[in-house]
């Protein structure tokens, strides 16, 4: 499903904390007001054709050890989707050192079996926002930065959007979730929504799997040979539903687990090692 955003339908869901960290500059200060009076009219000359633009589906899901596996649906005339294609293996990565619980965990955890009765689900996302920022200002680096931690910011809350038409609606597990903006923020929802490159979800690899289920050029975005999304101030990931699903760092990764998710991966090592920024021992 595709969804266009404008930024007025955002803006109350922008988190300025994390606009603010980006600067280096403390809210509250001088310098932090005149930024957030720029910021602001700087959004005001974008609203007539800046979007942001996202795709997501809901998918049918299990986990097979520390895969999540997906089903791709097809579709039909008679309004019903069914499976087209053989599954695709998401392989997640788990943590070697347990954590405060004596836990190891890994995201399929969060994902039912196969063999259970209920078939669960999972959403798989992606959010854009539609600016050249080189383009926009090609010899003004301040207002070339302002765009970018905006678009950021913006794609940011296209993702916080759009999974809460998920979570009520598109997929409907949480129907009657009545949550203030600063609740969102603090992500006081069911579920979570881990982006490639998070500390539980860190190989950024896996977005070359994510576009082959959702088609992220459906909504303008590219990935490079190093799985990078372009433009910059673009989002992926997943939808977890479970309760009590949160999230976790997986921490270093050791030679054998490396071996094995290579494996699982089907790319060699020295590849995967590339696509985990630093966390392999």
């Amino acid at each position: 499903m595709r969804k266009d955003y404008r930024i007025s339908d955002l803006k109350d869901y922008i988190n300025w904390v994390y606009f603010f960290h980006a600067w280096s500059v403390p809210q509250q200060s001088e310098e932090g007001r005149r930024l957030s009076d720029e910021a602001q009219k700087m959004l005001q000359r974008l609203q007539p054709y800046l979007k942001v633009k996202a795709v997501v589906e809901i998918f049918p899901a299990w986990s097979e050890g520390d895969d999540i596996v997906v089903q791709p649906m097809r579709p039909c005339e008679c309004g019903q989707s069914h499976p087209c294609g053989e599954p695709v293996h998401l392989p997640m990565l788990r943590q070697q050192v347990p954590d405060a619980n004596g836990q190891c965990l890994c995201l399929s955890d969060f994902v039912r079996p196969y063999k259970n009765v209920r078939q669960d689900k999972i959403g798989i996302f992606a959010t854009s926002t539609s600016i050249d920022v080189g383009k926009t200002f090609p010899d003004d680096n301040y207002n070339q930065m302002l765009l970018q931690t905006l678009a950021d910011r913006l794609a940011e809350a296209g993702a916080e959007r759009l999974h809460e038409e998920v979570r009520k609606t598109l997929w409907g597990y949480a129907p009657d979730e009545h949550l203030t903006i600063e609740e969102l923020h603090r992500e006081a929802f069911q579920g979570i929504r881990p982006a490639v490159g998070y500390p539980c979800l860190p190989d950024i690899s896996i977005n070359f799997l994510l576009d082959r289920l959702i088609g992220f050029r459906s909504i303008g975005v590219t990935l490079t040979s190093s799985a990078m999304m372009q433009p910059h101030a673009s989002v992926s990931g997943l939808m977890i539903s479970l309760p009590q699903a949160h999230y976790f760092s997986v921490g270093k990764i050791g030679p054998d687990q490396l071996a094995n998710y290579a494996l699982r991966r089907n790319l060699p090592p020295e590849e995967v090692r590339r696509y985990l920024q630093g966390l392999t021992l």
